[in-house]
């Protein structure tokens, strides 16, 4: 057996900080919620509004818009413990959400944070993001970055302790709660599981059509797929539950999607 088209490759100082990434947030005490909620009418509306105007408004600036209401209504999801045992709950909900774009030709996702996101229109959170996505290399990692990247992992890790230690520096680095998505790469419905360092994070999942009875018709809806992650040490199960409803609520009646005729 031959091994000539094997080929070894260097390991990237930005897939290090992953790795230190998912190591730390294996380590919280996370709960997942695998949940589905109809967006039939705000896909609807999006259709309609590219028909019309031939631009696609972003559907993730939509689901960024209602969780960021959502946590609004209930701001106590909005807060992280430091080393003290205090708990700071933030009135800004600052979303670190994960948006398309390409480099070199390749398609990647790539963090960036909507701030004061509970205080913007869904038109506002859809100008930032598109802004975002067109930037130059938003991958690109400045020298003092890179030379962080290459310390020892155990001092490498320490960043990502600061959620725990200094909730402050951690909403002004990295935000409040996230959005990631692993819909955008692929079609279809399902959900995807992720540890996370938020004390609130919502992974986007597949989109799927299925049957539903809407005033006692039949009907074939479209069904999003959402994974609503809580921080246990922070959030107890009762308002959780209570957001994830809000949240649905808010995403199903096409909250703040705006119409044609408000374009």
């Amino acid at each position: 057996m031959s091994d000539r088209d094997d080929r070894i490759e260097p390991f990237s100082p930005r897939r290090r900080g992953t790795v230190d990434y998912m190591r730390t947030a294996g380590r919280r005490s996370n709960v997942h919620g695998l949940v589905e909620f109809d967006v039939t009418e705000a896909r609807q509306r999006i259709r309609t509004i590219e028909e019309e105007t031939g631009e696609q408004l972003s559907f993730t600036a939509f689901v960024v818009f209602c969780l960021a209401r959502a946590v609004d209504d209930h701001p106590h999801i909005n807060a992280y413990r430091d080393w003290r045992g205090r708990v700071h709950v933030f009135d800004d909900v600052d979303v670190n959400v994960l948006i398309e774009t390409t480099v070199d030709g390749e398609r990647m996702g790539v963090p960036h944070v909507v701030r004061g996101a509970n205080e913007r229109s869904v038109r506002s959170i859809h100008d930032e993001i598109r802004t975002a996505q067109k930037a130059p290399d938003p991958t690109a990692l400045s020298r003092l970055e890179t030379m962080a990247l290459r310390l020892p992992g155990f001092v490498r890790r320490l960043v990502w302790r600061l959620p725990q230690w200094f909730p402050r520096r951690w909403k002004d680095m990295a935000g409040t709660v996230a959005v990631t998505s692993v819909g955008m790469f692929g079609q279809g419905g399902g959900w995807a599981v992720s540890p996370t360092n938020y004390t609130l994070q919502v992974t986007i999942g597949g989109i799927s059509r299925k049957p539903r009875l809407v005033d006692g018709e039949l009907t074939t809806r479209e069904f999003l797929d959402l994974t609503v992650t809580f921080d246990h040490d922070v959030v107890d199960g009762a308002p959780a539950a209570r957001f994830v409803q809000r949240l649905g609520d808010l995403i199903e009646e096409a909250h703040g999607m705006p119409t044609v005729d408000e374009q």
